[in-house]
């Protein structure tokens, strides 16, 4: 499949004129501790602008004080106060907030569950296995469960509302525990069935309160005929419903170890794509060559939807600023994704400059 879509890609080159800058220039974040507030909003004012972002994905997960459910708000929750003095300082730096949780997987972290299973453990997929986690790399919730979207739902749209967002980003990746053959809610569903369902009931919610639905993209693609493995794509199942979707949902296509030709894959599929690189400058450098061939290249109608770069950090917001700034306290992993970003975002300005020049 891979070859097709680079054989289109190459087909296309030359056949509309090319369209301007990149639309989407973003960056995703872990919130800080609300005591480093100050310092993250500083950070947000003084480096976005210079560098070009003008999109943040900040991934709040529970950390906030939900009215409605206080019982999911987990140690250290944001305030809506709190939350608003970040999406001030986005304003002021041109900057689109978007806000995450990350749903249906990742409800766990080693031996340390999340507040919402915490709270609800009649949401859990594998309710009463694994105990301390043992065996499994993170948990699920059941997208089948009664109540579950009653809860999650209202979540999303308090966060959302804080924030002042216009779109929010589901997470959904690296699903591995999925129609759990002991699930009672899940029994005689395919992993393809639930996943496809939790991503048109979380996508049909948001649409309805007037918000884009962001999502990981790996689910969609095939890990054993292209051999992206189990990480960056999936093997139980799930991909084959990438032609079900909802086509109005922003893909963020993560890749590590190689700039995979993915989004083309999804941009000829419908989606609007970013490419999301981590720490290898070389590797992000040729994401960014990748979405460019696509705007460049394809029709208008495909290009359009090659909309541009979100750059994935993993590490502590504030040991991120405080690796840009140059401090070399910071472990290697901060500063290879500092680096990353530094020169992800030189290469960026420098297409958004040719293009400029070019239109």
């Amino acid at each position: 499949m891979f070859g097709s879509v680079l054989l289109a890609v190459t087909l296309m080159q030359g056949a509309r004129s090319p369209l301007p800058q990149m639309p989407i220039r973003g960056i995703h974040l872990s919130a800080p501790e609300t005591s480093q507030i100050p310092i993250f909003t500083k950070f947000v004012r003084d480096a976005f602008p210079k560098e070009g972002v003008n999109t943040l994905v900040l991934e709040f997960d529970y950390r906030f004080k939900f009215q409605k459910h206080p019982e999911v708000a987990d140690e250290g929750a944001y305030s809506v106060d709190q939350v608003r003095q970040i999406a001030s300082a986005c304003k002021d730096a041109h900057v689109r907030l978007i806000p995450q949780i990350n749903l249906l997987g990742h409800q766990s972290w080693a031996e340390d569950t999340e507040k919402l299973l915490r709270a609800h453990p009649e949401f859990d997929e594998t309710r009463g296995k694994y105990p301390k986690n043992k065996g499994i790399y993170c948990r699920s919730y059941c997208p089948n469960a009664p109540g579950i979207h009653k809860v999650i739902f209202d979540c999303i749209d308090e966060l959302a509302d804080a924030c002042g967002a216009d779109a929010f980003h589901c997470g959904m990746d690296e699903v591995f525990i999925l129609a759990d053959p002991d699930c009672p809610n899940c029994k005689g569903k395919t992993a393809a069935q639930c996943f496809i369902g939790e991503v048109k009931a979380l996508h049909d919610h948001l649409k309805a309160t007037g918000r884009q639905m962001w999502m990981w993209g790996d689910r969609f693609l095939d890990g054993r005929t292209n051999g992206l493995g189990e990480w960056e794509a999936s093997t139980n199942g799930t991909w084959p419903t990438i032609t079900e979707a909802p086509k109005d949902i922003v893909i963020s296509d993560w890749h590590y170890e190689h700039a995979e030709p993915t989004p083309a894959l999804f941009a000829i599929n419908g989606f609007s794509v970013v490419a999301s690189p981590w720490r290898n400058s070389s590797l992000a450098v040729q994401q960014v060559g990748l979405i460019e061939a696509i705007r460049k290249g394809a029709n208008r109608q495909i290009a359009n939807h090659a909309a541009g770069v979100l750059h994935t950090t993993w590490c502590d917001a504030i040991a991120f600023s405080k690796a840009y700034y140059g401090d070399k306290s910071q472990n290697r992993s901060v500063e290879e994704t500092v680096q990353c970003f530094k020169d992800l975002f030189k290469a960026v300005r420098a297409a958004v400059a040719a293009d400029e020049k070019k239109n």
